[in-house]
């Protein structure tokens, strides 16, 4: 099995500029594979890559019709350079394995993927599957489809999954669809760029298959103005500077924003406050106080207009918490690679993050432990990286969740 590559520099090294570079040579004859979040970042790809071309899979093939999927398994026959999005390499399948087999791919990832899903199956319908024999787990936890192949019932989807060895089962209760590991092997070479790789679930599920990999840094050489990797080291990465751009918000005398949303009898959650599960519990009185903190911040504390504001919090409760000046700001507490909000100064980030438990227990059955404090550093800052902070100007953030600051904090000083 290759060893992949993975790029681990912070936000704005010049990862996407070394790939750009790395398909630019006129020397590589090979075929390249680029991944990428958006849509709008493979159009970015495809205008800055100018010594091949660069071609996204589309709805129409050349009979007049098909879909982007189909399209893509021409184009990977065809040996031709693509770039996609993320949701459409997820439906990697056999087939798609078989043409890369027989074709010299280099594949770049930018940014990790969502590499493992728990599947929504009903406890009577997990019955039925086993009772009619129709899968078996095996002792790796992968689901076998056991029933006939041309079944097209209520299982298919099952069945499909399963086929492709896709489909893994927890705890003897939970499914999990896996994007197909060996596809990394593959290629010629895989590189992977981002940023704390170790904090992210597509490290641990690296571990889980027993798949390789090499952490390098990004360094732009300035005397032949290219860009090259070096052993990954993150004493070179320049926190203190960062660390001078960020403001964050705490209680003071006059304000107590970190605080004062607790009501009586709930001091003892103050390691989890803001969780996923602390906030759908949270009181009427809990979440108008956070909404009256978040608006005493960007109005009296940041005096800041509309268009300078950026808030997250958990998705379902947004709608309690949206409010007058920064209501339109939202951006989702997990997003990469959007450069659509750079000039923004003024951030909140109203949660706490931890690892869903029931994706945790499918590592934790390989007893590979994750390091959830890394995982949260790991999406606050790919989410303040959204703000102006990526041109090096200077942002102010509130962030109430104790443990989320702290955080922030430690990797700030080089303690994580």
């Amino acid at each position: 099995m290759r060893k992949i590559k993975v790029i681990d520099s912070i936000m704005g090294s010049g990862k996407s500029s070394f790939a750009i570079q790395m398909m630019n040579n006129i020397n590589d004859t090979r075929s390249y594979l680029y991944v990428t979040p958006y849509i709008n970042e493979c159009e970015r790809i495809q205008r800055s890559v100018t010594t091949r071309n660069m071609i996204q899979p589309n709805n129409r093939t050349s009979s007049g019709k098909g879909s982007k999927f189909r399209n893509l398994k021409s184009l990977i026959a065809e040996g031709e350079n693509i770039c996609m999005s993320h949701q459409l390499f997820k439906y990697a399948d056999e087939e798609v394995i078989e043409g890369l087999k027989n074709n010299n791919y280099v594949l770049i990832l930018d940014e990790v993927m969502s590499i493992i899903e728990l599947q929504n199956i009903d406890e009577k319908d997990k019955e039925i599957l086993f009772k009619q024999e129709l899968i078996r787990v095996q002792e790796d936890g992968r689901v076998v489809w056991l029933g006939d192949n041309n079944y097209h019932g209520k299982f298919r989807d099952i069945k499909y999954l399963a086929n492709n060895n896709n489909l893994y089962m927890s705890r003897s209760n939970f499914m999990f669809w896996t994007f197909p590991y060996k596809i990394f092997d593959l290629f010629d070479e895989a590189y992977i760029l981002t940023y704390l790789f170790e904090g992210q679930l597509q490290a641990y599920y690296y571990k889980y298959f027993g798949m390789e990999y090499e952490h390098y840094s990004i360094v732009f050489n300035s005397k032949n103005k290219k860009y090259e990797l070096k052993e990954y080291d993150k004493k070179n990465e320049c926190r203190t500077n960062l660390k001078k751009l960020i403001r964050v918000y705490e209680d003071n005398g006059k304000s107590k924003l970190n605080s004062n949303y607790f009501i009586e009898g709930r001091e003892s959650f103050k390691h989890t406050e803001l969780s996923a599960s602390w906030l759908r519990r949270a009181t009427n009185k809990e979440k108008e106080r956070l909404k009256a903190n978040l608006q005493t911040y960007f109005k009296n504390i940041c005096n800041s207009r509309t268009k300078d504001n950026l808030w997250t919090t958990l998705e379902e409760v947004k709608k309690d918490l949206k409010g007058d000046g920064y209501a339109r700001g939202f951006l989702a507490f997990n997003i990469r690679a959007t450069n659509s909000y750079q000039d923004r100064s003024n951030l909140a980030y109203v949660y706490n993050r931890y690892i869903n438990p029931i994706e945790q227990s499918f590592f934790q059955d390989r007893r590979i432990n994750v390091n959830v404090d890394l995982l949260a550093v790991s999406d606050l800052l790919q989410w303040i990286w959204r703000s102006r902070i990526r041109k090096g100007e200077p942002i102010n953030i509130y962030i109430p969740s104790r443990r989320m600051r702290e955080l922030l904090y430690k990797y700030l000083n080089y303690e994580i």
